[in-house]
């Protein structure tokens, strides 16, 4: 890449520019630290730190081209000024590396809850028909077979562009956040097929309303390539919403739900056996969900869409559900030795925790016990109606401590405190240490009970707690082991 193609991207190629614009660029970033000799560095206005601070540490390890959405002059480095620093990160880092996904079969899953189960179905049936399969998402990034920890749902714009350069798989399935979408970190990617799953209240600390939110998530449905397609949950009313725009734009997509009209006519959902019987294309099917929980049911359908179209036999999806292993951290189960049934689930809305707590109760659970609670400095919009879902389906709830992150503990401690006296009721109590919370629950419980444990699923704990343990998985195993143990000293 020559700095002369930069110019074009940003509209400047008639910028007077004193060095040679014919210099080849070897790398991008946003981050000064990762400057090397040659490099494009964009001074990014982050939430905690502006990047326009960092440009003479970029310009002091080597960049020879600054952009900012400020003025900045130096000598022998070329400064651009841009109005959108993170829009052009995205373009330069997608020109940087080639394009890459226009060579690929790009999936992309967008919605409030559901993304990470979607994707994981689609990218197992993609596999078991033969597809190699490249996925970035909540839980970890898999390319050519190499599995690293997902730092964020969607990679910044120039990790994401050279994941995808590096990529040697067929197909890549991105779960994609508004956050992702809102910030430009995917300027430059093409869809060959975009899912929407739902909408509801959540990231609202972000987006200053749902119809911001909506606008955000809308946004990757308009970046589909010529002959992509989208497949919408048109049974949600935000989904329902997005069909008709996208209609108006002539966006070809199918409509998945019970409407008559629909590209994908869903007959009936079985609640009891978590399976739904769908038409398409004059064919009835029934696809049953790999995963326990109805709204399972609507994920399993909308992979089972996208692999229709892409070409895939009705017989080899479905077949190819029947292996999916269970998801980390995603309607996890454990069996206690007495006998009561804990679930770990990443639920952190009030739709989604009444999803896996019906879920529960239809699996057979004679009590329920929820422990959760809520993340520092995060969407306070929905914890009220978080609590009023716990209170209305479990018999008892722990509210506990989640992710502080800047918030202090005290802060944090009263919060709880005003909301269980605001929206609990005398099923709920407070133990602020996570570990103390699952515990209480656990040593509470008999035969017959489920505990819930929501809001983490498969993310490690940021602060330590009284057991020595880093995720809720963990202090399952730890307790058991310990219950376990006492058992056997008590026996000996």
């Amino acid at each position: 890449m020559k700095v002369q193609e930069i110019l074009q991207l940003l509209n400047q190629q008639d910028a007077e520019i004193e060095i040679d614009k014919s210099q080849t660029i070897s790398g991008v970033t946003d981050d000064s630290r990762e400057v090397e000799d040659g490099y494009v560095f964009v001074a990014v206005r982050g939430y905690q730190v502006d990047g326009h601070h960092f440009i003479d540490e970029a310009i002091d390890n080597g960049a020879s081209v600054v952009i900012s959405e400020e003025t900045v002059t130096h000598k022998n480095v070329v400064c651009l000024r841009t109005i959108n620093s993170r829009r052009a990160l995205g373009k330069i880092a997608s020109a940087f590396y080639g394009y890459p996904s226009k060579d690929k079969i790009v999936i992309g899953v967008t919605g409030t809850n559901g993304k990470t189960t979607t994707s994981h179905m689609i990218k197992h049936i993609c596999e078991q028909n033969g597809y190699s399969c490249s996925m970035f998402g909540t839980i970890d990034y898999v390319v050519n077979d190499n599995v690293v920890p997902g730092i964020q749902t969607t990679p910044s714009a120039p990790m994401l562009q050279q994941l995808l350069y590096e990529s040697d798989d067929d197909v890549v399935v991105m779960e994609v956040s508004s956050h992702g979408l809102d910030q430009y970190r995917l300027e430059g990617v093409m869809f060959d097929f975009c899912v929407f799953t739902n909408l509801y209240k959540d990231h609202l600390d972000y987006h200053s309303s749902m119809e911001d939110y909506f606008a955000a998530k809308s946004k990757l449905f308009y970046m589909l390539k010529p002959q992509g397609k989208a497949v919408i949950n048109v049974d949600d009313l935000w989904g329902e919403k997005l069909s008709i725009n996208l209609s108006k734009e002539n966006i070809p997509h199918w409509k998945v739900g019970h409407q008559m009209e629909n590209e994908m006519i869903i007959k009936d959902i079985d609640t009891d056996h978590f399976s739904g019987t769908v038409k398409v294309q004059d064919e009835e099917v029934t696809i049953k969900s790999p995963l326990q929980g109805a709204h399972n049911v609507y994920n399993s359908l909308e992979a089972y869409a996208i692999g229709r179209l892409l070409g895939l036999s009705s017989p080899s999806i479905t077949e190819a559900f029947l292996s999916l292993p269970g998801i980390n951290g995603r309607f996890e189960c454990y069996e206690l030795d007495n006998g009561a049934t804990v679930v770990i689930d990443y639920a952190h809305t009030a739709d989604s925790i009444e999803h896996v707590l019906d879920t529960a109760r239809q699996q057979g659970a004679e009590s329920l016990i929820h422990v959760f609670g809520f993340r520092g400095n995060r969407d306070q919009t929905k914890r009220g109606e978080m609590i009023g879902a716990s209170a209305i389906r479990s018999d008892a709830y722990i509210l506990t401590l989640d992710d502080l992150n800047s918030e202090s503990y005290e802060d944090m401690v009263y919060t709880l405190e005003q909301l269980q006296h605001e929206y609990g009721d005398t099923q709920g109590r407070i133990i602020p240490d996570r570990t103390l919370a699952i515990e209480e629950a656990v040593m509470n419980s008999s035969q017959g009970d489920w505990i819930l444990i929501t809001g983490k699923g498969h993310e490690p704990y940021q602060q330590d707690y009284h057991y020595p343990v880093s995720s809720d998985k963990e202090t399952v195993i730890y307790l058991q082991n310990k219950i376990t143990e006492t058992k056997s000293d008590l026996m000996a």
